[in-house]
């Protein structure tokens, strides 16, 4: 592991951290969007399946345990605790998150670790094929692509679609703080290290592609610029709010 990670795993823990402060200080989830934790959930239920199959290190088990026990624990006290649910901003937080779900769980299927876009193509002739020789046939073929492939298949998938949810987990939350305007400290610092997380993973995913061979993770790369790239509107007017030290707003 390199620095960066490492800075990068740090940072979105603390904007965990930063989250749970304001939900237990205050008995408020005021400005949060509950979609966007539970797209947080997801993200980690599935990528991290792997949790009890295969050890890598004691630092990876204990953060995969955290991320999943912290992003189940915020959405539990948003939909059940008492007092912190009665603050829930139902009314701001209308995305419909669902839609984004199944085109990123499309997409897992379609590009992931497995398939490369040869086979992709590949695999979309055959289909063509099997479609002209009529319906039991194409079943029958997708049956057997399905069947040819390795044990390790399903989880791959999952773990692309989990990359690809997190690159769009944030829009929930980034629609409900403009809908708002006002955005409270401890909620802008939870976004600002969220988004700075992801922006030292990008830093990481560079050092090592000069540093390590046979480094493709292009998956990870691309969604994570997604990712990084829908921040920038937060991170101009957050910088605005800090240079002419006034209260953070976003244009509706």
């Amino acid at each position: 592991m390199n620095i960066f990670r490492f800075a990068g795993d740090m940072t979105h823990l603390i904007s965990i951290l930063i989250l749970l402060l304001k939900i237990y200080a205050t008995k408020s989830c005021a400005g949060i969007s509950l979609k966007t934790q539970e797209l947080y959930a997801l993200v980690f239920l599935t990528r991290y399946m792997d949790l009890i199959t295969d050890y890598v290190s004691l630092y990876n088990t204990v953060m995969k345990i955290v991320f999943i026990v912290s992003s189940l624990a915020i959405v539990w006290c948003m939909r059940r605790h008492p007092l912190v649910r009665r603050s829930y901003d139902k009314d701001l937080d209308t995305f419909r998150h669902q839609y984004v779900v199944l085109a990123c769980f499309v997409l897992g299927l379609i590009m992931n670790e497995k398939f490369t876009f040869q086979e992709v193509s590949s695999y979309a002739f055959v289909s063509n094929c099997c479609i002209v020789r009529g319906l039991f046939a194409s079943i029958n073929g997708i049956c057997c692509v399905i069947i040819a492939c390795d044990k390790f298949y399903f989880a791959k998938v999952f773990w692309a679609f989990s990359i690809y949810l997190e690159a769009v987990a944030i829009l929930p939350q980034l629609v409900l703080l403009q809908r708002s305007g006002n955005v409270d400290n401890l909620t802008g610092q939870y976004v600002l290290f969220l988004g700075a997380y992801r922006g030292l993973y990008i830093i990481n995913w560079i050092y090592r592609y000069f540093t390590e061979d046979h480094f493709t993770r292009w998956i990870a790369c691309v969604s994570g610029l997604v990712q990084t790239a829908l921040y920038a509107d937060f991170f101009y007017y957050y910088y605005l709010s800090w240079k002419t030290n006034t209260k953070l707003k976003l244009p509706a």
